[in-house]
């Protein structure tokens, strides 16, 4: 008999918590049920088609291109078949969220807030689209051939005929890197913070004909220069491209005099003029290669990206620069706005830059299969056989020739 009234009171236990447990469940969570993260009235589709459809400055701010622009890339990559529309996301959804994220150096969160889509769908297609960046490189960022000499030499007589066989310059700049503790020794750089040392080329059009990312932020210009070499870059027979100090002067790569004046600002107002041809031709080289310096400083206003540690792993962090090229090229293929960047507030915070060197000042003989090629560059680099026989003809009147 006691057995049983245990046995009962037992029952009567357990269809009491079966009961208090889910009215517990409820208190505990009234005024918090699950509701939508992407409440927005607008879908991610439609608040894309206001940013494309509306102001002009919308986009540029969004996404660093006209309107025009972002469409024609996007019907690019669709008839290529290069990026295809998927169940729920078009290929400008893709376009928009990637370029938004180059732009704004967006992280996965902010992208879900932006676009209205989960941060799996996010993932996803951020990773499809640096998939392909490779392989349009190869279309829109080409070596340049030298076949003809370019307009901006040949209508100047300050460069024909002396640089006509250059073809564009080149330079090295750093990007922050964000790298695991134990691998970080290698990208710290100079100034003692994490970066890539990347390798950038162009042509006098100021579009990107080459690109080499990854390095690490302790490689010197020259060390780059070398291995983009043994990778596949080349310099046509008989043309060169024009470099700072930091990279030995060769037959393929005329740097400057040394120890004499060189940068444009020593020879501006206030200061004298070329007193030889090693500062007239230092001079000159300095007019030309400022194309190099003039493309990066657009590129780094329209994608400061390029100034920040990013969150992407570093397989694509390496491509993160190169992205930036290739996008550079199609905007400028399309006649794209470029003063605009003078005017317009950064997308990132400056705060969050990172302080970074500048490119190589001295060449540090660190390169043997570049050392043994020095003394040839020489006779490359309009030194006294096709300077000075200028010079004699217009007699001492170097500011009448020079035209400063």
């Amino acid at each position: 008999m006691d057995q049983l009234i245990r046995n009962r009171r037992e029952e009567e236990d357990e269809e009491l918590m079966l009961f208090l447990f889910p009215a517990l469940y409820l208190i505990s969570n009234r005024g918090r049920e699950k509701r939508a993260r992407h409440a927005s009235i607008l879908s991610g589709k439609e608040r894309l088609n206001e940013i494309l459809e509306g102001h002009e400055k919308n986009c540029l701010v969004a996404f660093r291109m006209e309107p025009s622009i972002f469409k024609d890339i996007a019907t690019f990559l669709r008839e290529e078949h290069i990026l295809r529309d998927t169940r729920g996301i078009t290929v400008e959804e893709k376009l928009g969220m990637f370029l938004f994220m180059l732009s704004h150096n967006a992280s996965y969160e902010d992208l879900q807030h932006e676009f209205k889509h989960s941060g799996e769908t996010i993932h996803r297609h951020i990773q499809s689209v640096f998939h392909i960046i490779p392989s349009l490189m190869y279309r829109f960022v080409k070596p340049a051939t030298g076949i003809s000499v370019h307009w901006k030499i040949s209508t100047n007589e300050r460069f024909f005929p002396y640089f006509q066989n250059c073809i564009g310059a080149i330079d090295g700049t750093h990007v922050p890197i964000t790298i695991s503790a134990e691998k970080q020794a290698p990208y710290r750089n100079r100034k003692g913070t994490l970066s890539q040392n990347v390798m950038l080329v162009c042509d006098f059009d100021l579009n990107f004909t080459f690109i080499s990312s990854g390095w690490e932020g302790s490689a010197t210009d020259a060390r780059v220069l070398r291995s983009a070499l043994l990778g596949g870059f080349h310099v046509p027979e008989g043309k060169y491209y024009l470099v700072d100090g930091g990279y030995a002067n060769t037959p393929s790569f005329i740097a400057p005099y040394r120890g004499v004046r060189y940068h444009l600002k020593e020879f501006g107002h206030g200061h004298q003029r070329p007193r030889n041809y090693k500062e007239l031709f230092n001079h000159r080289h300095a007019l030309l290669r400022n194309h190099i310096e003039r493309a990066i400083g657009v590129l780094k206003k329209r994608f400061p990206i390029l100034k920040v540690g990013t969150h992407h792993p570093i397989r694509n962090q390496v491509k993160i620069p190169a992205a930036a090229v290739l996008f550079h090229n199609i905007i400028r293929m399309h006649n794209g706005d470029e003063d605009w960047l003078n005017s317009q507030t950064s997308t990132i915070s400056p705060e969050t830059f990172v302080d970074l060197p500048g490119g190589d000042n001295y060449y540090s003989n660190d390169v043997v299969s570049l050392n043994s090629q020095v003394d040839n560059g020489n006779p490359f680099g309009i030194t006294s056989p096709l300077v000075t026989r200028d010079l004699r003809s217009f007699g001492l009147n170097l500011s009448h020739y020079l035209r400063l």
